[in-house]
Parts: C-alpha cells; sequence; structure tokens
C-alpha cells in the first residue's frame, strides 16, 4: 500500500488510492488514456516509465495501485478478464512437473483452463474439499507448488478457512492463492489471513455495473508481483485503458454496493430457507451453513450471492429461472441488477461428469441493490408454480 494512504479506512482508499487529481488540470477522475505508445525525452529515456501500453499505461497504473491499497499488497496487476488473471498467475508460480490443487467447487472456468490448458503443459493437479483441511492435508505432495481457493465458492457457497490452509500450504513449500471475486476485497482480506495471491474477476463487484470485463491479481510479495508483471507483459492480456476506467468507477462505489447487496441477500436466504419448495439454501450468513463461524470470523458480511436447490428437482429448478420477471436469466454475477441462473446448464457445464460436477437442481442468485421486496415477490411468484 502506498504510504500516503497508510491508515486511511476502505471506503476512503477506493474513491482516492490511485487517483489524485490529474496534475495538468486537475481533472478529480483520472484521465483514460487512449494511446499505444509514447515520445521519449532520448533514446531510453522514459518519461514516467511509460513507453507502450501493453507495458504499462496511466490508466492501468491507476487501477493498479488502487488494487493493492484496498486489498493491502505491495504490486496489483490489472488483466483482459479474471481467467487471463488466473492463466498468468498459474504460468508464473508452476511449472512442467509441478503439482496443483484445486477446490472441488470451483468456478468452472478455472476448471477448464486447469483441465483443459494447464495440464497439457505437464502440470498434475488433484481437488480437494478445501473447506476441510484434512482433505487439504492428503491432496498435498512434495511436488505441490500451488493450492486453489475460492471463498465463498462459485456456485455453492462453500467457505475456506483462509489462515488455516495458508499455514498448511506454507509448511508443504506452496503458495496460496485465493479468488476473492464474491466477496470482493470490501468483504474479505486474504493477504491479511496469510494468502499469497489474491485473484479478482473485475467483470463482477469490482465493475459492480455489467458494462466490463476485466481481471486481476494482488500480492503482498514484492518478488512474486515483479515476475507476475513480467509475464503480465510477456504474455500480453492486460486491462485496457478504457476498461481499467469503468472498473474505477465501479470501485468507488464498491462499499455501498456490497452493504446493500449484502442486506437483500440475507433477507432472501432467509426467505427461501422457510419456502416449502426449496429443499436446501446454500448462504454462509445462515447459522445453518456449515461455514458460517468461519466466514463470520474472517468476512465482514456475508456477500450477494445465494443458491440454492428446488425440491421437485432439475427441471423445476430450470421452470424457477425462466419465471422470474426482475432476475434476469443470464450468467454473470456481482452487478448492481439481480440475476438468476442454473449453473449446471450455464456457467458450469464444463465441470459435467468430473468431482466438481453441481447438483442438477440448483438455482443461482446474484442479488443486485433494487427493493429487496420487490425481489422476494419475484421470486415467490416463480416458485409458488413449481
Amino acid at each position: 500500500m502506498n504510504e500516503q494512504h497508510f491508515g486511511q479506512r476502505f471506503e476512503t482508499l477506493a474513491i482516492h488510492a490511485g487517483q489524485e487529481p490529474d496534475a495538468l488540470t486537475g481533472a478529480v477522475v483520472p484521465p483514460i488514456h487512449q494511446v499505444s505508445t509514447y515520445k521519449q525525452d532520448g533514446v531510453g529515456g522514459l518519461r514516467g516509465g511509460y513507453e507502450y501500453s501493453r507495458s504499462a499505461n496511466p490508466t492501468r497504473t491507476a487501477l493498479e495501485e488502487n488494487l493493492a491499497a484496498l486489498e493491502g499488497g505491495a504490486r496489483g496487476l490489472a488483466y483482459a478478464s479474471g481467467l487471463a488473471a488466473e492463466d498468468c498467475a498459474l504460468r508464473t508460480m508452476l511449472r512442467p512437473g509441478d503439482h496443483l490443487v484445486i477446490p472441488n467447487d470451483a468456478y468452472g472456468g478455472t476448471f477448464r483452463l486447469v483441465a483443459k490448458v494447464v495440464e497439457r503443459w505437464g502440470v498434475a493437479w488433484s481437488v480437494a474439499d478445501t473447506s476441510d483441511p484434512m482433505s487439504v492435508k492428503a491432496a498435498l505432495r512434495p511436488e505441490t507448488k500451488v493450492v486453489w481457493v475460492e471463498t465463498p465458492s462459485n456456485p455453492l457457497l462453500g467457505i475456506t478457512d483462509i489462515a488455516l490452509i495458508a499455514d498448511l500450504a506454507h509448511t508443504a513449500g506452496a503458495r496460496l492463492v485465493v479468488d476473492n471475486t464474491f466477496a470482493s476485497p470490501y468483504l474479505q482480506q486474504p493477504l491479511a489471513l496469510g494468502a499469497d495471491v489474491v485473484v479478482h474477476s473485475t467483470t463482477k463487484y469490482m465493475g459492480g455495473h455489467s458494462d466490463v470485463v476485466g481481471g486481476a491479481l494482488i500480492t503482498s510479495d514484492a518478488a512474486l508481483g515483479e515476475e507476475l508483471a513480467y509475464h503480465q507483459n510477456a504474455m500480453g492480456a492486460i486491462a485496457g485503458p478504457f476498461d481499467s476506467w469503468l472498473v474505477l468507477r465501479g470501485i468507488k462505489t464498491l462499499a455501498v454496493r456490497m452493504d446493500r447487496h449484502c442486506a437483500n441477500a440475507g433477507r432472501i436466504a432467509e426467505m427461501l430457507a422457510a419456502h416449502p419448495r426449496v429443499a436446501d439454501v446454500r448462504y454462509p450468513g445462515l447459522p445453518s451453513h456449515p461455514g458460517h463461524e468461519t466466514a463470520g470470523k474472517q468476512m465482514r458480511d456475508f456477500g450477494g450471492m445465494v443458491s440454492f436447490r428446488v425440491a421437485a428437482g432439475e427441471e423445476a429448478a430450470v421452470a424457477v429461472c425462466d419465471r422470474t420477471e426482475l432476475f434476469t436469466l443470464g450468467e454473470s454475477l456481482g452487478g448492481v441488477e439481480s440475476l438468476i441462473e442454473h449453473p449446471g446448464r450455464m456457467t458450469h457445464a464444463s465441470v459435467a461428469g468430473s468431482a466438481l460436477e453441481v447438483p442438477a437442481d440448483l438455482v443461482r442468485l446474484s442479488v443486485g441493490i433494487e427493493s429487496v421486496d420487490d425481489l422476494l415477490a419475484d421470486l415467490g411468484q416463480a416458485l409458488a408454480q413449481t
């Protein structure tokens, strides 16, 4: 974190970190530097360190400094997508012959990247229930170099004790990567709990308005940050200036949006838990959730994502997704509008038949910031017809 921001609280950092008023005009919003190359002050004389926008761009720099400040890291890096960030992290920290542990309820895109791309590069991988330390310990090998965690997980909302798994990974000589997309840095800061790298799809809560695709990596290890930055430049999947600007704009309201997302999701989870047509509700804010205590320890609040199983089965679950009116049927999450999806046929179709396959009767909600009473009424009418 930059010294000038030391001691400032999250809401202040979200608005100001990396975003000093423009030196030339005084503009309080960072300019969009839509530029590919920069005039040099003599051969090798880079003005401000900029030479070519794949290597660095002032708008992206502002976002990367902001990301580092929000996660309490030494280095933040912005990418073209969340999967581009994941790819850079894996190819930086792994070599052919290494081993990787992934969660048994990982995002489908992460599974596809590992199983269909990274494995072909000569990296072995295995699956563990990261909410169970003994499962993680059993999956570790002498050649394990990375343990990958999502908490809360996508789409089952599983909770992993970050500090505990960090200790296990480090004892085994491995690094811990935490996908913090569902929580956002407002609700959870994995680096402070021992993680080595945090990954985000900034498309989601960070952007917050369903109008940008992006990803991020943040680390508290300066040397690892340099390695990641080298690979970011070498591989080239960087966030463009306008996309960086959109994520910065979204981050300014992240704290107030997350407060509403959490409040709305909590109300909806309680309604679903009492509904006769719902068999099971996955929301870490419910005392019945097995990770409730751990989530309360490491999170500020319980998030805006809710998953539930429809008692009448798969076709009824699909029908619920089709019947909602305010909840829009669509992939992605974290926007101001509420979304509904069937993971088994949509975001997690790639894990069908694997150890990560999700229940066929599962419905996932990304709870937006609309009036919660309207959202409750919409879900009520959709479930009433099942």
